[in-house]
């Protein structure tokens, strides 16, 4: 990946897409790289659609408005493929990880991907009830962003989800989303 890399995440409110742009941004931080995570809401509401937004880079970022040229973008929600357009302002080399059972040729075509464009799929709402119970699919994608992207490593990702979430969560749900970071960095497929 290049020197800057702009992530924008695409989700629904309560699926923890907000949160998962964060602890990317956290673990990339602690990897010695400068970086923005920042949410843009609709209407405050669980289930709205929303956008949250990464910057990572190796030089101090100064730029602060809505990434509108991603690298790289993460769906979360797979309805929202039907409901907006997820490619608007990606370039050519763009890279799409989609939250989705189906194969990334299918998710390709939905798209309309360019050929230069990278597609990626993970079951991410799978893995996540499989490892924790609940259908938040944020640390399989985290997982599988890690790997896509190259900016963070695993274990970087890992260290920060247990640090960022033994604030707030029980050791059980702590070890759930370990699980689920790790699954996510070894399901995602390409096509």
């Amino acid at each position: 990946m290049a020197e800057n890399v702009e992530v924008r995440w695409h989700g629904r409110g309560g699926q923890g897409t907000v949160t998962a742009a964060k602890v990317f941004a956290d673990a990339c931080l602690s990897g010695g790289r400068y970086v923005q995570a920042f949410p843009e809401y609709g209407p405050e509401r669980s289930g709205a659609p929303l956008r949250a937004y990464n910057r990572v880079s190796s030089k101090e970022i100064r730029l602060h408005c809505p990434v509108l040229k991603p690298n790289i973008v993460v769906v979360a929600d797979p309805t929202l493929l039907d409901a907006l357009d997820v490619t608007e302002g990606t370039p050519d080399n763009a890279v799409f990880i989609i939250n989705s059972s189906l194969e990334p040729k299918v998710i390709r075509e939905k798209l309309k991907a360019r050929p230069s464009q990278k597609v990626f799929t993970v079951d991410a709402t799978k893995i996540a009830v499989e490892c924790f119970g609940r259908a938040m699919p944020n640390s399989p994608l985290v997982g599988a962003l890690s790997k896509i992207s190259g900016l963070i490593s695993l274990d970087a990702i890992l260290d920060d989800v247990k640090k960022s979430f033994s604030k707030k969560f029980s050791q059980k749900v702590i070890d759930g989303n370990l699980e689920a970071a790790k699954r996510g960095y070894g399901e995602v497929r390409e096509g």
